[in-house]
């Protein structure tokens, strides 16, 4: 099936707590004047496979998005609100694409530095093997620990990688994946254990060092020195 006459449609979770930011709204916190979601939301705007757009954000966000999309002229998105877990936000995100839509992609509100061509090479590989991820190896080594907080074991680190988002799925094998996640009472942090425990192979394809989740305050600085370093190489190019 060539990408080009596929339907994809994209949502991005967006409805978190910030338990880990102090109470503040990682989302809504600005890089370069510009809102973290916002960004996020453009870097699936530049994307031309992606026809429908789903932000899943609590209802007090609303009427902030809604000023958003005219004053940053983002493209029409739809918006609606999650459930208690990411699974259950996700789903009722997926829940507000049309039936025709064929492949899902599924993103963090809270990684703005995602390129399309990235996002591309998802789901080109989703498209080909029916699910995969973004994903880069770890540059540390992992120490996995016993309950006592001893070292248990270290995991070979050429094996080891870090999955990002986006995460794309051929929609009939997703929904698939929810409804045995339903029946056998499972909730998972990530959607590509949702599709694993259908046992099912997902496709890591390169992923971006730069490609950053904020979830901490020290991620802001972070994030800040990274947009520094694209804003200047693009002015270089």
């Amino acid at each position: 099936m060539k990408q080009d006459t596929i339907r994809v449609g994209a949502v991005i979770a967006a409805g978190g707590m910030a338990q880990r930011m102090q109470g503040v709204d990682k989302q809504l916190l600005e890089l370069n004047g510009v809102p973290v979601l916002v960004r996020s939301i453009q870097a699936l705007a530049q994307v031309r496979s992606i026809q429908e757009l789903v932000v899943v954000a609590r209802q007090e966000q609303f009427a902030q998005l809604q000023s958003w999309k005219e004053q940053y002229h983002l493209p029409d998105f739809v918006l609606t609100t999650g459930g208690a877990t990411r699974q259950q936000s996700v789903q009722a995100g997926i829940a507000k694409l049309s039936e025709q839509v064929e492949y899902f992609v599924i993103h963090d509100g809270a990684r703005p530095f995602a390129q399309p061509q990235m996002i591309e090479q998802c789901i080109q590989a989703a498209v080909e093997y029916g699910a995969a991820t973004a994903a880069v190896r770890v540059k540390d080594t992992i120490k996995q620990a016993d309950e006592e907080g001893f070292i248990e074991q270290t995991p070979d680190r050429s094996r080891l990688y870090l999955t990002q988002t986006p995460q794309v799925f051929e929609a009939g094998l997703y929904r698939r994946a929810v409804k045995q996640a339903q029946r056998e009472g499972l909730d998972f942090t990530d959607d590509c254990q949702l599709v694993e425990a259908i046992n099912h192979k997902i496709y890591m394809t390169t992923g971006d060092y730069t490609n950053l989740k904020i979830t901490t305050p020290e991620d802001i600085a972070i994030a800040e020195i990274l947009l520094k370093r694209r804003e200047k190489e693009e002015t270089i190019c």
